[in-house]
């Protein structure tokens, strides 16, 4: 069905704010003592299988589970570029996806190191995470600051999830001012995962994207980012040291604390095109309140 709400017309798949079974409305009681009726997200397991081998269960929103098991996969490096993917079966009953490939593989030994990173909900990364980066340098792309500025105006004001009922987050993928594809979940790690796994199967071009997340700038989501060849990550959010020092190796613009006028650019700063006087952009204004369920 075509999105014809102004909001939503530049995307190629947009937050689905008000999808059947993302949330749910929950009775409380507020601070004055009276009953309020919000809406809260929904979270449910979803296990993923490569070929008869299970690899993980995450909690996810359940939205895009052919997405987000193929862009885990894909981001952990358990399936490369070169692997011919043969079918994904999704069964909502046992909330279960299987990815199958034209080879089956054997990752025993990565599971035995598997490890809880530092992100939201059920964030899972191997002993080996770094495997596969070696000798990766991203493509030059410049960017220019006039684009980054309608990219973070656009993204905030579209109608989302979170708006609806927070506790989640958002990743876009974006072609200069352009948002293209926006995806949430209660991970940040799923909302990339499902832009990776949209991307692999609709054979997206990647060097020429930027990539925005609300969520944190780590060494997971930087990671993620170079897996995927996007030469530019952008963040409404902070940094942490070691995602900077993974940024500037693989050749990566990282850009944080991306808000109204502000943003501090921490790797990657020579592909900047200055084209836009911070003074005469429209400072952000404040969250607009979320929604009260009817």
């Amino acid at each position: 069905m075509p999105i014809l709400d102004e909001a939503h017309h530049d995307y190629l798949i947009a937050p689905n704010a008000e999808g059947v079974g993302l949330t749910r409305a929950v009775q409380g009681i507020a601070q004055d003592g009276t009953q309020q009726r919000i809406n809260v997200v929904e979270e449910r397991p979803l296990t993923i299988y490569l070929n008869r081998q299970e690899i993980v269960t995450a909690m996810t929103i359940g939205d895009y589970p052919d997405y987000l098991a193929l862009g885990f996969l894909r981001n952990q490096g358990m399936l490369s570029p070169d692997d011919v993917v043969t079918g994904i079966d999704y069964d909502e009953e046992l909330s279960v996806v299987v990815v199958r490939t034209e080879i089956e593989t054997n990752h025993e030994e990565k599971l035995q190191k598997k490890t809880r990173t530092s992100g939201c909900a059920v964030g899972t990364v191997f002993g080996d995470m770094m495997e596969g980066l070696e000798g990766v340098r991203l493509p030059d792309c410049t960017v220019r600051t006039s684009d980054l500025y309608a990219l973070s105006a656009k993204i905030n004001r579209t109608p989302s999830l979170y708006l609806t009922a927070g506790a989640i987050h958002g990743t876009v993928l974006c072609q200069g001012a352009r948002p293209l594809v926006y995806m949430e979940d209660v991970g940040r790690h799923n909302a990339v995962d499902k832009i990776a796994g949209w991307m692999a199967l609709d054979g997206a071009q990647a060097s020429d994207k930027t990539l925005y997340t609300t969520g944190r700038l780590t060494s997971e989501m930087v990671i993620k980012t170079a897996m995927m060849g996007i030469p530019v990550l952008a963040s409404r959010s902070g940094f942490t040291a070691w995602g900077v020092e993974i940024a500037r190796q693989v050749n990566l613009t990282l850009i944080g604390r991306m808000r109204g006028q502000r943003f501090i650019c921490l790797s990657g700063a020579e592909r900047l095109i200055w084209d836009a006087d911070p003074a005469a952009v429209q400072d952000e204004p404040k969250r607009a309140g979320r929604k009260a369920a009817r």
